[in-house]
């Protein structure tokens, strides 16, 4: 007889689907084992930057909600376990030309898909007119033909401390995490044959591993894998700034200031994101865009963002939309998205290897799933009843996803 692997799941990858899945298997009472090659919460991949948007009517599609409202549900767990603050709800607000279309994540007409999806849910929301919008949120300058769309349960996610909560009660529970230790290779995982996961400095095995590597996914994928789903997926650099609220700090705050999405025009890089301040020590409107023509790879990644960079994204974006907001700068920051063709999520077993799943390229959207997804991989990788069907997110052949 065949001894068992001493783990039932190894979670390799520890950022936010890695984390929050290590933690609902070790809850549940598996044996399990979580491998990142840096220390989590980490600022080398996706998962950093102080705040992440979270709403509940997706725009991405009608898939998505059941995963981000059992998320909210879970973080406040975790707050009440962990003793501090990772979901503020501020509302949310996303902006559109009202007589357009504008597309978001790849998905044509964003905001009225999401007007949809609140609906179809029961999500309180508004529709709201550019009068009402300058009327409620005059931190905003609109060009007078927008239509908004406000959330009140919407809101950001701590990153940092979201990860760090998660795995300190996956350890808690009795989880292993080994930390500075990169995957070199995956062997086995047939039907008949446990998983062994190489690293640089021991081999572990385990009946099912769940990779959640992101943007380090090829490195250690077989070539079976690369051939069938080459040109899925593609790393893209992304930027964030923090720019100065100065005088106007108190109109930036949370309360005062929603989470916003603002969709201007009909390019797809028409568009930024933006927070309220979520440090008061340090009063600031943090905003973004999204760019999907460079692509880079982990290691060639430019960290360091240039003077240019800064000065390009306040003059096309910031100067004429937040009057409040001066150029001062206080933090800039590079991550990667890990994007598919679609920007739909890739959750799927290798090809001849169903005891390997794989759970990344979220496509920049994916933090606010990040709590609820990572459940729902524990309970199918336990063969429990999942409360979604993660088929949904299968590649390369999937079904027709809801919208």
């Amino acid at each position: 007889m065949t001894a068992a692997p001493p783990y039932d799941a190894i979670v390799v990858g520890l950022g936010a689907v890695g984390a929050a899945t290590l933690y609902q298997l070790a809850r549940r009472g598996a044996r399990v084992l979580g491998i990142d090659r840096f220390a989590p919460p980490h600022d080398r991949g996706s998962s950093h930057g102080e705040s992440r948007i979270t709403r509940l009517a997706i725009g991405e599609g009608a898939a998505y909600v059941p995963l981000v409202q059992r998320s909210h549900a879970i973080w406040r767990e975790l707050e009440a376990r962990a003793g501090h603050s990772i979901l503020t709800q501020t509302g949310g607000l996303i902006l559109a030309p009202g007589d357009g279309a504008a597309q978001h994540h790849g998905k044509p007409d964003f905001l009225r898909r999401t007007i949809a999806n609140a609906q179809r849910f029961g999500i309180a929301h508004e529709v709201l007119d550019a009068e009402t919008i300058r009327r409620r949120f005059p931190q905003f300058h609109l060009q007078g033909n927008e239509l908004g769309y406000h959330e009140p349960e919407a809101g950001f996610v701590r990153p940092e401390k979201a990860i760090a909560a998660q795995l300190e009660l996956a350890r808690a529970a009795g989880a292993e995490v080994c930390t500075h230790e990169t995957v070199l290779a995956l062997e086995g995982g047939s039907a008949a044959r446990p998983v062994d996961v190489r690293t640089t400095h021991a081999t572990f095995t385990a009946q099912q591993v769940v990779v959640a590597a992101g943007p380090w996914l090829p490195e250690f994928l077989g070539q079976a894998a690369r051939d069938a789903w080459q040109g899925e997926f593609a790393v893209c650099r992304q930027v964030m700034y923090w720019f100065d609220a100065g005088a106007a700090a108190d109109d930036f705050a949370p309360g005062r200031m929603p989470i916003f999405i603002w969709m201007y025009g009909e390019g797809e890089e028409d568009y930024m994101y933006g927070f309220p301040s979520s440090d008061p020590a340090m009063p600031s409107l943090k905003v973004a865009s999204e760019q999907y023509l460079r692509t880079t790879s982990p290691d060639a990644l430019v960290r360091e963002v240039d003077a240019s960079e800064v000065q390009a994204m306040y003059r096309s974006r910031v100067a004429g939309r937040f009057p409040a907001i001066g150029p001062r700068l206080l933090d800039a920051r590079a991550c990667m998205y890990t994007v598919t063709r679609d920007r739909d999520f890739w959750v799927d077993h290798l090809p001849d290897a169903p005891r390997v799943r794989v759970a990344s390229a979220c496509s920049g959207h994916g933090f606010k799933h990040s709590a609820g997804l990572g459940e729902a991989i524990a309970q199918t990788v336990l063969g429990e009843p999942s409360f979604v069907d993660l088929r949904a997110f299968a590649r390369p052949s999937k079904p027709e996803r809801a919208t």
